[in-house]
This record gives C-alpha cells, sequence and structure tokens, in this order.
C-alpha cells in the first residue's frame, strides 16, 4: 500500500500531496499578489519548481496543468513565461480558466498534478 506523505500542511490545506508516485500540488498563487501579471506567474512558476522538487519531481515530470486567470486578457503574458519554462520535450496537458480568484489582486493560480 502506497503511503501518503503531506508536505507543508497547515489548518486548512497542504502545499503538496504525494501518494505512491503521484504528486498533487495545491493551487499555487503568487506571494506577492500586488505585483503584475508577468511577476505573478514568475513567483507561481518558482514556487511550483520548489514545491515539485520537495516531492521529488520536476516541471518534466508533470501529467496535468490548470490555470486559473482572473482575467483571460492576461493569456499572452503568462503564456510568454509558461512556455520557455516547462520542458519542451515533455508538455502537460492543460487547461486555462477565467475565475475569479480569493482577492481582486491574485491574477493567476495554477494547480498541478506530477509523478515522481
Amino acid at each position: 500500500m502506497a503511503s501518503i506523505t503531506r508536505i507543508e500542511p497547515g489548518p486548512r490545506m497542504s502545499q503538496a500531496v504525494t501518494y505512491g508516485d503521484m504528486v498533487y500540488l495545491a493551487g499555487i498563487v503568487a506571494k506577492n499578489p500586488k505585483e503584475d501579471i508577468s511577476s505573478q506567474v514568475s513567483q507561481v512558476l518558482a514556487e511550483i519548481d520548489r514545491l515539485l522538487a520537495l516531492a521529488g519531481s520536476s516541471k518534466s515530470k508533470i501529467l496535468t496543468a490548470q490555470i486559473l486567470l482572473a482575467d483571460m486578457k492576461d493569456f499572452g503574458a503568462m503564456n510568454a513565461l509558461w512556455e520557455p519554462w516547462i520542458d519542451p520535450a515533455n508538455p502537460p496537458a492543460r487547461a486555462t480558466l477565467q475565475a475569479p480568484l480569493v482577492t481582486p489582486d491574485y491574477k493567476i493560480e495554477i494547480i498541478v498534478t506530477a509523478v515522481k
């Protein structure tokens, strides 16, 4: 039976959870939401890298990504950073949606599922 590991658990949620070879990240948002979309995307991608490394994985092992944008007008700016960040030999399945985020300051949230 595979074991469950919770990475950076808090009272409401864990930042990542592993089960066997699967890695599930929480919705990742910018640490400084007062910044513009490019800065927020950079912050979120860096945090995904950090959490995947803690889980024993990397962006080359991402299976799916769900990207939530507060405004689809930021789609191009997000992709300008996303495309050079992903492993070009291993792009994940991806969906991008417009959705209201927890506060109006947040412009992006990314949810990732990966393997170890």
